[in-house]
């Protein structure tokens, strides 16, 4: 799969997958960024490197939610040296993962056996990093929403 970056910095991804379980045990439903997002608008929502915010790396253009997830369109910034680097590691493959930093609003109780489900989050920053909590959450090539959504749709309707 190639990820696509465009000479200045440009690229799109998913920041946040509806309905999928993280490795600390959350699922973002749909809806749940709607409020924030209204709120902040894609101009107030940073983007940081590895949630690091003395690593500002960029700007995102758009932020919004489809029925896959979160969809992003950003801009790295070749002003800052991390930023250059990036745009390199993208176009080479060396990096993809996008990784939210939120405050929760308001969530299901998380249980050992049940995943914790939100419903409402404040939305501060999306990262790229290395290793996101949630492993589909990439910088991606055009066609990863719709393999997401027909693989959704096939193990939901296997189960």
């Amino acid at each position: 799969m190639t990820i696509k970056i465009s000479q200045d910095g440009i690229f799109s991804g998913y920041a946040s997958i509806f309905g999928k379980i993280d490795q600390g045990g959350d699922v973002v439903m749909r809806g749940a960024f709607e409020k924030s997002i209204n709120t902040r608008g894609a101009s107030k929502i940073r983007m940081l490197f590895q949630h690091d915010p003395k690593e500002p790396i960029g700007v995102w253009h758009s932020i919004r939610e489809t029925d896959v997830g979160l969809k992003v369109t950003g801009q790295l910034s070749e002003n800052v040296a991390r930023g250059r680097e990036l745009i390199s590691l993208v176009r080479e493959g060396g990096i993809d993962g996008l990784s939210i930093g939120f405050r929760t609003i308001r969530a299901s109780a998380k249980s050992r056996a049940v995943s914790r489900r939100l419903f409402e989050i404040d939305l501060w920053e999306i990262s790229i990093v290395t290793f996101p909590m949630l492993d589909v959450a990439r910088i991606s090539a055009p066609k990863l929403a719709q393999n997401i959504k027909q693989a959704t749709k096939l193990l939901t309707s296997t189960q």
